[in-house]
């Protein structure tokens, strides 16, 4: 298994991890995102995928934040906005390789912590995130009025 920058030529099958992550955006804007991504420097982010070979089965994708991540006492930070593995895939340590790539990634960038989030109900990534050197900041419950 191959963990390397993503490419233009991996947009489709990027896109479909996305999708699979990101359900309830639509491959049209799945689309637009990754190609704005591929374009940025690697000094303001990056998106990883882990390659068979024959097909796409993962990405983790990152980004320098300059404003306050909740949790980390540093700016910039490093930013993981979305990490994937194909079902089939999971357990085998993937994951894990993806993210050691932003881990090194975030390091060449100079930022001194990584900064993740994750669903209160979605335990699997819980769990993900420690197995992986994360620890746990803080809970958080957003609210909104409409005015």
């Amino acid at each position: 298994m191959l963990i390397r920058h993503a490419t233009t030529a991996d947009i489709p099958e990027w896109v479909a991890l996305r999708h699979a992550l990101w359900p309830d955006h639509t491959l049209t804007e799945l689309e637009d995102e990754a190609q704005h991504l591929i374009t940025l420097p690697l000094t303001h982010a990056a998106c990883f995928v882990a390659d068979t070979g024959h097909h796409l089965c993962a990405f983790a994708e990152s980004f320098v934040r300059h404003e306050h991540v909740n949790g980390c006492t540093t700016s910039p930070v490093a930013f993981l906005e979305g990490i994937y593995t194909a079902p089939e895939l999971r357990g085998t340590g993937l994951g894990a390789q993806l993210v050691d790539a932003v881990t090194d990634w975030a390091r060449t960038t100079g930022c001194t912590e990584l900064g993740s989030d994750a669903y209160l109900d979605n335990t699997d990534s819980h769990a993900f995130h420690r197995a992986t050197g994360f620890t746990e900041a803080s809970r958080v419950v957003f609210f909104r009025k409409t005015l």
